[in-house]
């Protein structure tokens, strides 16, 4: 499913699958030591934009999608399931409209498998 994506939305570097507590679950293309960076990464990010999202009177508090625009290209993170996330990072060839409708097929299609059981200290809870 990855893989379909990668093949469909020209530009992507990166895609990986994360916990909540920044732990890769899987990744399609890069390396794999850069994958564990973004996926700890991540999980800061998603913290900061669930905290902004309580500052919105209408919100439910929960992040649906960060995207992030930078010399070079575009980070993507999107909400995926129960403590589950995806993130894409991609050259400046990727729109960023295709790239959000195809981030959200893909968690509509899987989003139920990609689901993270919640951890403390480092045990499944």
């Amino acid at each position: 499913m990855l893989r379909d994506l990668y093949d469909g939305v020209p530009g992507i570097e990166m895609i990986v699958v994360l916990s909540a507590d920044g732990l890769r679950i899987a990744r399609y293309s890069g390396d794999p030591d850069a994958a564990d960076r973004v996926a700890a990464a991540c999980a800061g990010l998603q913290s900061l934009a669930g905290a902004v999202a309580q500052e919105i009177p209408t919100s439910d508090g929960e992040m649906k999608m960060v995207l992030i625009e930078m010399n070079g290209g575009y980070f993507y993170l999107m909400a995926a399931g129960p403590n589950a996330y995806l993130a894409v990072l991609s050259d400046v060839r990727c729109e960023p409209g295709r790239m959000g409708l195809s981030m959200a097929d893909l968690v509509a299609r899987i989003g139920p498998h990609l689901t993270s059981p919640a951890r403390r200290n480092g045990q499944t809870v």
